[in-house]
């Protein structure tokens, strides 16, 4: 059995942190790196490292994906097998307000885990990338070949630079890579500036919220369990030309998925659902579309199911029921000062 380290960025993160704590209890070896900025709470962040932090086969380097010198020395000491890029700087409505870290962040930061990946050769490359790149095609579900020449904000157009970039790696260098294509993903211990959490935390305070395109806009909500099934799935199949993972059209070892739950719902239905979950009634404004903002997101499967079977089990009823929960018992006062001392700082350039 090959026991070399998984390696994930934004490991701090959302989708970071349930991915380690799945690998962990599978029993693998799980090296994270973030640099905890602040776009959020960092509590938050250092919140979810304290719960991986106890287990032996888990390592936490604190790095800047920017510092190229640093990243590059890390993944020649661990000569990952396989590498989760999943660290970015997040946000469509942010992206208009602050460009700039988009660019540092999202491309260069991507170009460091590309040159690295050259240098140190993982078996496969998994990336982050967003059914933001979709823009507003009228043709529903997205599927993985329809256009994406439209983005409607920079941080998707960032994401589908992100596509671009990995598949010129791919055919330049060998470098197997797949980029996965996330729909709004919720769940415990989600971002603060996510709609459902952000909802939760207004109602519950008697706040209005906010309901943009008249509470219209149709969102493929997918649960963060089945994200996690979905990456964990993808890990060993690396693009290759045989069985269901394959070459692209062009011969690069490069697959696009489309990972999401398949079946929208309208922004209205969801309050509704969350005001059940909650046992408390919303105050709504309903606002016009702001900028950057898709009417719909709908995600095509069949890819991805062809490819590693999956298909999500956790109906929208059942994960709010469980984020609610989850937010009660964080809000109340589970979150006591995390401290990330013990985990191993990185090596970084002078």
């Amino acid at each position: 059995m090959d026991r070399r380290p998984v390696l994930i960025t934004g490991a701090a993160g959302f989708i970071g942190y349930h991915l380690v704590g799945k690998l962990l209890e599978q029993g693998r070896s799980v090296v994270g790196l973030d640099n905890l900025n602040n776009y959020y709470g960092v509590a938050l962040k250092k919140a979810r490292l304290e719960r991986l932090s106890s287990n032996p086969n888990f390592t936490f380097e604190r790095l800047d994906l920017t510092d190229y010198h640093g990243v590059r020395t890390l993944f020649e000491a661990l000569k990952p097998r396989t590498v989760v890029h999943l660290a970015a700087q997040a946000g469509v409505r942010h992206s208009i307000e602050q460009p700039r870290s988009y660019v540092d962040a999202n491309l260069d930061g991507f170009l460091s885990i590309l040159e690295a990946c050259r240098a140190a050769t993982p078996a496969h490359l998994i990336y982050a990338s967003s059914s933001s790149v979709y823009g507003t095609n009228a043709k529903v579900p997205f599927a993985e070949n329809d256009p994406v020449e439209q983005p409607v904000s920079l941080y998707a157009a960032s994401k589908r630079a992100n596509e671009l970039m990995a598949r010129s790696y791919a055919w330049l260098y060998g470098i197997p890579a797949s980029g996965l294509r996330f729909f709004t993903v919720y769940g415990p211990f989600g971002r603060p500036d996510m709609a459902y959490y952000s909802f939760t935390k207004a109602i519950l305070e008697g706040r209005p919220i906010q309901l943009f395109n008249e509470g219209r806009a149709l969102r493929d909500f997918t649960y963060i369990d089945d994200i996690v099934a979905g990456i964990c799935g993808l890990l060993d199949k690396s693009p290759s030309g045989d069985g269901p993972a394959p070459l692209d059209a062009g011969g690069a070892p490069h697959a696009i998925y489309n990972i999401g739950n398949n079946r929208p719902v309208e922004l209205e239905r969801f309050v509704s659902l969350l005001e059940d979950a909650l046992g408390q009634r919303a105050v709504r404004e309903y606002l016009p579309a702001q900028p950057g903002d898709v009417p719909a997101t709908y995600a095509d499967i069949t890819r991805i199911e062809r490819t590693v079977g999956f298909r999500p089990s956790t109906s929208l009823e059942e994960g709010l029921a469980r984020f609610v929960a989850w937010y009660r018992s964080y809000e109340a006062g589970a979150r006591a000062p995390a401290r990330v001392s013990s985990m191993k700082p990185a090596s970084t350039s002078p």
